[in-house]
């Protein structure tokens, strides 16, 4: 990766930068500029224990201060992605400092919470791995093409109580209003903090934008609060250092919402922001460049969503799931179209409000026979399973795997069976005369 230089920089960005910073601090930042960026990951605990993470990957990862799930990893390292654990969506590759606003957020088992901007995912994954299969995630991103990318990594890492949507803020959250206990926005913003990683957001940058971003953020944010309860938390996040999309835009909002306050973020990493209780951090802080701000409603929200009107699937339509697991994955089985879902309880009515898809696609019913989807299989737990092919991470077998090979399956009787590594769902395949025929989907399969 080239190291950034300075004069790469617009010099109307690095006057601002020394304003806001003074000019001791701005040195600190303009050495941090001509070093390699951060890079890390973050432990999916919906799939996988710390443990066995590390001992299955090929380089050393150390803990980031910014959530007890992330982690450092070498900067020389190439295609993560590419790793058996996270085709199993063990770990999730992200900005150590990216993961402060999930923290401060604070999602709890049980509990409602909405995405605002979700895609592609990195918190709305982190959130999910929070509340442990418990309560309701609705992650929302208002470019469609951007939300399959969100669809695609909450699918991978395991996530069954989740609503992806497509819906403008201005329509979604008047819907959902005083439903969640806790909202975050994570605002699109002029990405200040990615200037080491994503020359095209040097590019992009220049005063006009940022005062574009600064106006897009507070319209974000006064629909925000409308669907956060009365006692919820409504946190606030960029990737930016610009005082008028950070401290400015939390100022405003407060200024136009008296029923808000703002109150302490809980984090001990960064530093103090311009605005008490809310934090920055910057690259000399260990993560690339955040800033987080927790507000909390203090009236009462009237709800509007009427509940969801479940249908549960008939018992002999739903009679295939027995085919595939030893027991039922928790939540509801409904039919729609021919296609069996996993709906999480607590659903409100999702009529007109863009859903991409709600729960878990478990398989199409065809003419005699039932056809399951990859999502089924990465929602399960290896011993959820009544089939299941160990691999180990290091094993050929699993590289082919992932190449969309057929493999050897001696033992396994016929029919779906999940395929595992080391003890992580990674997908499934067919078994018939001790082979595994591969329904890994070719879109996510490795070519190398």
């Amino acid at each position: 990766m080239e190291l950034m230089e300075l004069d790469a920089l617009p010099a109307d960005f690095l006057a601002r930068m020394r304003a806001l910073l003074g000019e001791r601090d701005f040195r600190a930042y303009e050495k941090c500029l001509g070093e390699p960026p951060f890079r890390g990951i973050r432990l999916n605990p919906l799939k996988c224990a710390e443990g066995a993470l590390r001992r299955a990957l090929p380089f050393p990862i150390r803990p980031a201060p910014f959530s007890p799930l992330s982690f450092y990893m070498p900067p020389d390292v190439r295609r993560p992605g590419h790793l058996p654990m996270h085709h199993a969506g063990a770990f999730y590759v992200q900005e150590p400092s990216a993961a402060a606003a999930v923290t401060a957020l604070g999602p709890r088992p049980g509990e409602k919470i909405l995405d605002l901007c979700a895609a592609p995912g990195g918190k709305s994954t982190q959130i999910a791995g929070l509340l442990a299969g418990r309560g309701l995630l609705w992650s929302n991103e208002v470019v469609r093409g951007r939300a399959g990318a969100l669809l695609s990594n909450l699918e991978r890492t395991g996530v069954r109580n989740a609503v992806v949507s497509c819906c403008r803020p201005e329509k979604l959250c008047p819907a959902l209003a005083g439903f969640f206990d806790r909202v975050l926005v994570d605002a699109p913003c002029s990405e200040e903090g990615m200037f080491r990683r994503e020359p095209r957001a040097v590019r992009a940058w220049s005063p006009a934008q940022v005062k574009a971003c600064a106006a897009r953020q507070a319209a974000i944010l006064g629909c925000a609060a409308g669907a956060v309860r009365q006692g919820g938390a409504l946190v606030y996040s960029t990737c930016t250092f610009s005082r008028e999309e950070d401290e400015g835009a939390v100022s405003a909002f407060l200024k136009s919402r008296p029923d808000f306050e703002l109150t302490g973020c809980g984090l001990s990493c960064g530093r103090p922001a311009l605005l008490p209780q809310a934090r920055r951090i910057y690259p000399m802080d260990g993560g690339e460049g955040h800033f987080v701000a927790v507000l909390r409603r203090l009236s009462a929200a009237p709800r509007a969503a009427a509940p969801y009107r479940y249908a549960p699937a008939a018992r002999e339509r739903a009679a295939p799931l027995s085919e595939l697991y030893r027991r039922p994955l928790p939540g509801r089985v409904e039919e729609r179209g021919g296609r069996l879902f996993l709906l999480p309880d607590g659903l409100p009515d999702l009529a007109g409000l863009g859903v991409l898809r709600a729960g878990v696609p478990l398989g199409r019913l065809l003419p005699g026979r039932f056809r399951p989807e990859h999502a089924a299989f990465m929602a399960a737990a290896p011993e959820d399973l009544n089939s299941v092919l160990m691999l180990s991470h290091d094993s050929p077998e699993i590289l082919a795997f992932l190449r969309g090979e057929e493999l050897a399956a001696p033992g396994l009787p016929a029919g779906y069976a999940g395929v595992a590594v080391d003890g992580v769902t990674v997908g499934f395949g067919k078994c018939s005369g001790g082979r595994l025929k591969n329904h890994y989907p070719k879109g996510l399969r490795n070519h190398f």
